[in-house]
């Protein structure tokens, strides 16, 4: 990874990848990396590199544990990037589905789990404008509404 200050443990994990594997998540870990509001901090969370909300900025999840905002995992026969922000906002989901649509490329994706293979399955910049689209701020407050709403 190219990028000064990533935790011992991320650069591991992409260590402990097969090259093939490293070559597709690299650019993607990258994009998301360059495109990455301020306040959001890269570990290791639930097993996979993610940009969380450290808990010294905010403390008060349901679990104790940092909120995360974006991670990537390399699964057994896919990657996934998950992108909370998606999950948490319905019209900007409605807004990545469509705008996805539009590149001809096909989505495969849950709530918040963009599911892929090789990089032709992406399209970086959408992702790229995704990450960048919610502060910290927004996100804090996208969680306390979906928070007290529960």
């Amino acid at each position: 990874m190219k990028k000064a200050h990533v935790p011992v443990e991320v650069e591991h994990y992409f260590a402990d990848l097969t090259p093939e594997r490293r070559a597709v998540l690299y650019p993607v870990i990258e994009t998301v990396w360059d495109a990455m509001p301020s306040g959001y901090e890269l570990g290791m969370y639930w097993g996979m590199p993610g940009f969380v909300i450290p808990l010294e900025r905010f403390p008060d999840t349901y679990n104790k544990q940092p909120l995360a905002y974006v991670s990537l995992a390399a699964q057994k026969n896919y990657n996934s990037l998950y992108l909370m922000g998606l999950y948490s906002d319905p019209e900007a989901d409605a807004a990545f589905r469509a705008e996805w649509a539009a590149t001809g490329l096909t989505l495969n994706m849950g709530k918040s789990c963009l599911r892929f293979k090789t990089l032709a399955d992406l399209d970086l910049d959408i992702i790229a404008r995704t990450v960048a689209s919610v502060s910290v701020d927004d996100f804090i407050s996208q969680y306390e509404r979906i928070r007290l709403g529960a």
